[in-house]
């Protein structure tokens, strides 16, 4: 008897879960390769880009809005093979289906001059950590590194967005108003000698302040994370909850792990986060998980 193809092998059902995704075409799908926070050498892009040519059989690569690259055509009798070229030059298939997803992440503050917090070391952490862990439905992680939020914290099961405390010293102010005039919150406004009034309020700790500060009267007192949880985009939308404020950095791994823990524990089998956190009470989230952060 001849040998059984993969097509014959494979339970169709876990393609999915696997990052092999159907397709329309028959026995076509896309492979889903995992891309932590969007970050991929020149040479490693070269070296899938070969591997597509080869195996593609409609000849071109996707990248996703979760920033992954997806080998877009190839057959379900090339899988083991694509797989174990993929694996030769060191890149892993990414997956789908109800656990922890590939985290996203801006370019942070490694590049950026608006970045507050390092995005991309944070991602591969946790991709490291939590990736594939089951769950009761997708989970989804984002960061990024300041208030314009170009991963879309507020999409997420829990995003991860930094922020930074500024603080004016009185004696190093020249009167320039330039810190005013940087805010775009209007959480700055200057009196009639120059000198800026802060409402806090208003902040959303951007450090545009602090950046634009000649004489360095403007500092961070501290950096951390803002923390949201239980926004998803999709068919029904939900604006993630805004959760807790200047997380430091080391207990961005932690608050994971307790996250995800409840999760699992309070939610339904197919329900996202946010839908978990309305059934239950955002209240409750808070008081398992939220309060022991604020007690550090």
């Amino acid at each position: 008897m001849a040998e059984k193809s993969a097509k014959q092998r494979v339970d169709l059902n876990e393609l999915k879960s696997g990052g092999f995704i159907k397709q329309n075409q028959k026995d076509l799908f896309t492979v889903r390769l995992k891309v932590p926070g969007g970050r991929i050498t020149p040479e490693k892009l070269a070296q899938i880009a070969e591997i597509a040519k080869k195996y593609s059989r409609m000849g071109f690569c996707h990248l996703s809005f979760r920033q992954s690259v997806e080998i877009v055509g190839v057959h379900i009798d090339d899988f083991d093979a694509v797989v174990k070229e993929l694996a030769a030059v060191g890149q892993k298939v990414a997956s789908c289906g109800p656990r922890v997803r590939v985290p996203t992440a801006c370019g942070g503050c490694e590049y950026n001059p608006n970045g507050i917090m390092d995005t991309q070391s944070k991602a591969l952490e946790v991709d490291e950590k939590f990736f594939g862990i089951p769950c009761p439905h997708k989970f989804k992680i984002g960061f990024s590194g300041c208030p314009i939020d170009c991963t879309r914290t507020r999409e997420m099961d829990l995003g991860f967005q930094g922020v930074v405390y500024p603080v004016w010293s009185k004696d190093l102010c020249n009167g320039c108003t330039l810190c005013a005039k940087a805010c775009q919150e209007g959480a700055i406004i200057s009196d009639k000698e120059g000198r800026p009034v802060f409402d806090e309020s208003k902040c959303v700790y951007c450090g545009d302040c602090i950046r634009a500060c000649p004489t360095d009267a403007w500092k961070d007192k501290k950096k951390g994370w803002l923390v949201r949880t239980g926004g998803k985009h999709g068919r029904h939308p939900r604006e993630a909850d805004s959760v807790l404020n200047f997380l430091p950095d080391n207990k961005v791994n932690d608050f994971v792990d307790a996250t995800v823990k409840w999760y699992k524990e309070n939610g339904k089998p197919k329900e996202r986060m946010g839908s978990c956190i309305d059934r239950v009470g955002l209240e409750k989230f808070k008081k398992d998980v939220v309060g022991a952060f604020l007690k550090n």
